[in-house]
């Protein structure tokens, strides 16, 4: 008797564990399923690595304010409990925290090699918490907002003028154009200059 009851709370401190960065309306303690993009919506496009790597990446590893149950604390979504690829309990959003960018314009980092590195992992883990090219319905925005649907991370953004938040829907609006991929070149617009390395991320 004593074994069952020590094995069953080892499932409900498991079960505590993952209700700390996720959530769905069936079950509080479990994650929802996987964003899943229509096609006849989203055109089979992709969002820019570039952009990504250097205006979106950073903001996981930013110490951000975090409100929870009343308490205002400071983490990062890299951080150890919520999203970091190895001891993290956000769901299916991972970020390795050590990811080091790629100069994407080395002819030498053709697109196999850049997938292969862990700044693409990052890029694709998040890029499927969207529907490319929908702000509104994509939970890489709506989670650390709190808008409609529960993030056990807590509020991180308290406003839509927030400046990441900024970011993170121009990134999601401009997808690379249809036909061309996650590399392509037509995004280093979305910099000024149109130049990855030395541009500023636009927002508008």
């Amino acid at each position: 008797m004593r074994i069952r009851r020590f094995g069953m709370s080892l499932v409900a401190l498991a079960t505590w564990g993952l209700a700390s960065c996720g959530g769905s309306s069936s079950n509080p303690f479990d994650n929802p399923a996987p964003v899943v993009n229509d096609p006849g919506s989203v055109t089979g496009q992709k969002l820019s690595f570039a952009y990504f790597q250097k205006c979106i990446n950073p903001i996981f590893l930013a110490e951000l304010p975090i409100q929870l149950n009343g308490t205002t604390t400071t983490n990062t979504c890299a951080g150890s409990g919520c999203h970091a690829s190895a001891t993290g309990t956000g769901g299916a959003f991972r970020v390795v925290p050590t990811a080091t960018d790629v100069d994407v314009s080395d002819p030498a980092n053709t697109a196999d090699v850049i997938r292969a590195t862990d700044m693409y992992k990052n890029f694709y883990s998040a890029q499927g918490e969207t529907v490319v090219g929908s702000t509104t319905q994509s939970r890489l925005l709506l989670k650390p907002q709190l808008l409609g649907v529960l993030h056990g991370g807590g509020l991180i953004f308290t406003s839509a003028t927030d400046a990441n938040v900024k970011l993170i829907e121009y990134w999601i609006s401009h997808p690379a154009p249809q036909g061309q991929d996650e590399f392509s070149t037509a995004t280093y617009a979305m910099f000024t200059p149109a130049d990855p390395k030395t541009g500023s991320c636009n927002t508008q």
